[in-house]
Order: structure tokens, then sequence, then C-alpha cells
């Protein structure tokens, strides 16, 4: 059994959505004091934006509501992360379809959208606001904030004990 519970936040390069629910989630875990208790990582399901940091327009708009990405680079999802994580968590339903290839036969992990922890959107999946306007990444971070909330009470739910 792992020490940690292990979140991990996937889109498709890495440098927006996935990016933006990691730095959300992570404040959201430190002000509930639990940072030490839950490890937390994004990757993306391609490899267009392997190590670099996220895209400027998302790291505004974070910051504009307290969320640091600083130390954020991109990288890719691989199978060993099955392993790894206990929630693989998709942005949207095109890389939900990817992981699940991905997914090892015997893995105990199951990706699932992101969204479904979500309570006040109806939203199923995180829209890429990489082409849009700044509008876009705020969309973002609405739905992001809801989803990471929902999530942090089905971890406490779920593994109380291990917090």
């Amino acid at each position: 059994m792992r020490k940690k519970v292990a979140v991990l936040f996937v889109c498709m390069g890495n440098i927006c959505r996935s990016p933006t629910a990691e730095a959300v989630f992570r404040e959201y875990v430190q002000r509930a004091g639990l940072g030490e208790k839950i490890e937390i990582d994004s990757a993306g399901t391609h490899d267009y934006h392997v190590g670099e940091p996220p895209d400027l327009r998302t790291q505004r708009a974070a910051q504009q509501r307290g969320f640091s990405m600083t130390n954020l680079r991109g990288r890719q999802v691989s199978e060993a992360d099955f392993a790894r994580f206990d929630y693989v968590l998709a942005m949207d339903e095109a890389n939900l379809a990817i992981l699940n290839a991905l997914t090892p036969a015997n893995s105990e992990t199951r990706a699932k959208l992101f969204l479904h922890h979500a309570h006040h959107h109806v939203e199923r999946e995180v829209p890429d606001p990489y082409y849009g306007g700044a509008d876009g990444f705020e969309r973002v971070l609405d739905l992001v904030e809801d989803a990471a909330t929902g999530l942090l009470q089905t971890i406490r739910a779920q593994h109380g004990a291990r917090l």
C-alpha cells in the first residue's frame, strides 16, 4: 500500500488544463494541511511540450487567483503512472480514451474524468483554452476549482485512515 494518496491530472500537452488542476489542487491540499499525505502531479498524453513550463496565459490566470505554477514542467504520461497513482484524472473524453488504451490490464487504477468530482458545474469535460481568449483560461479555473474541492472531499471520504 502506498504511504501517500497519489493524484495525476492529464490533458493533451500538459501546459494548460492539467497543470492548472495540479496547481489548484496542490494549494487546496496545502490549505487543508495534507501536503505531506497527498502526492500531486500532471502529465500530457502527447509529448509536444515535455520539459516546458505551462502556457504563459495559464500561468497569468492562475497567478491572479493565487495559484503558483513556477516549478511545473510538462511531461508525458506513461504506463508506469497507473502503478504510481491512485487517481488518474483526464480533462476530457479524448484524453480519457488514450489513458484507457494505455492502462495495463492488471492495473487497479482506472482513469476517470476530473469533472466527475465537480458539484456546481454540469460539464463533463474541461475545455481546452489554448486557441481561445483569456475568458477560456478563466473558465478552466472555475471548473477546476469546483472539481478540486469535490476531489478533496472524495479523498477524505475514501482514504481518511491514510490521512
